[in-house]
């Protein structure tokens, strides 16, 4: 069989960038079964309610949702068990540091296979406010706005 190669999404997170402002990104291996791994072939994987938590020197990925593989056994895996994060040894002394001012968590951002094998970029966040929120949706709209308003010039111009 060929080797895989490339980055292929199965999941992302996509209101954590909504609620949160990113501080920093890692890109850590997960340690999963047979049965989950099968399961995120299928492309099937929910990050919503998922965080990450250090644990004895250790990262580990809590509620992040693997449904059962449909063809599993007796060995199938349960879908929201904590799963054991690989990364290295600075990048988790560094975390530590970061992770003992007040506010900051730990937000899984994207789940995808990278050549081949299963990764989760990981997010130090700290939660956004209610108008913080709002602030940021009104950028997005102004945005929006003024891009349409270009492209309607251009159309304009290009009508003479």
């Amino acid at each position: 069989m060929a080797k895989e190669t490339g980055r292929k999404l199965i999941a992302q997170h996509k209101k954590a960038r909504h609620d949160y402002h990113i501080l920093d990104t890692y890109e850590c291996g997960l340690v999963l079964t047979g049965t989950e791994v099968k399961s995120l072939r299928q492309g099937r994987a929910s990050l919503v309610d998922g965080f990450g938590q250090i644990d004895g020197g250790e990262v580990w990925l809590h509620n992040v949702h693997i449904p059962e593989y449909a063809q599993g056994t007796w060995t199938n895996h349960s879908a929201r068990r904590k799963r054991k994060l690989l990364m290295h040894r600075a990048e988790i002394d560094k975390l530590v540091g970061k992770m003992q001012e007040s506010g900051l968590t730990l937000v899984p951002l994207a789940l995808y296979f990278k050549d081949g094998r299963a990764k989760v970029e990981l997010a130090l966040a700290r939660g956004k406010k209610e108008y913080d929120k709002r602030h940021t949706l009104r950028e997005q709209q102004d945005r929006r706005e003024a891009d349409r308003a270009v492209a309607a010039a251009r159309r304009r111009q290009r009508g003479r």
